[in-house]
């Protein structure tokens, strides 16, 4: 049914894909999928910011996380399974919805915690992915 899967996860927090990760596994079950999990590094916003930060900071931070990423993805994924790892900067729900576009694929499954007040008022990441991708969001609920 599906044949390319996005997969946003926080490296930093395992409830962001504890239960995600089985469901887009599922879903890539027996028929070739190929899965994209991404993650985001988020950029400093503000120019002031980064000015506080070491030049070649947000680089060193990229390769990092993109170590950490390609160690994750090995110890996640199945090897039957066509993986591509995508570390993106910037700010988080745009990239998702932009990587899902770029890469041309037909869904995303991420995880979501169970929503507080604040996020009814503000609206997180995942509900703002759910409103504006053009691609099917599967969002897993973790604890």
């Amino acid at each position: 049914m599906f044949r390319t899967i996005l997969l946003p996860i926080d490296l930093s927090a395992e409830n962001s894909w504890a239960k995600a990760l089985p469901a887009a596994l599922k879903l890539c079950e027996g028929n070739g999928c190929i899965l994209h999990v991404t993650t985001v590094v988020p950029d400093f916003g503000m120019s002031i910011v980064g000015s506080y930060f070491e030049p070649g900071f947000e680089d060193k931070a990229l390769h990092e996380v993109g170590e950490k990423l390609t160690a994750w993805v090995s110890a996640h994924i199945p090897d039957d399974i066509e993986v591509h790892p995508h570390v993106l900067h910037g700010r988080v729900y745009d990239l998702i919805i932009e990587a899902a576009d770029r890469l041309n694929v037909d869904a995303i499954v991420m995880g979501s915690h169970t929503p507080g007040l604040s996020d009814y008022l503000l609206g997180p990441n995942a509900a703002r992915v759910v409103r504006h991708a053009k691609q099917s969001v599967f969002v897993v609920r973790g604890e």
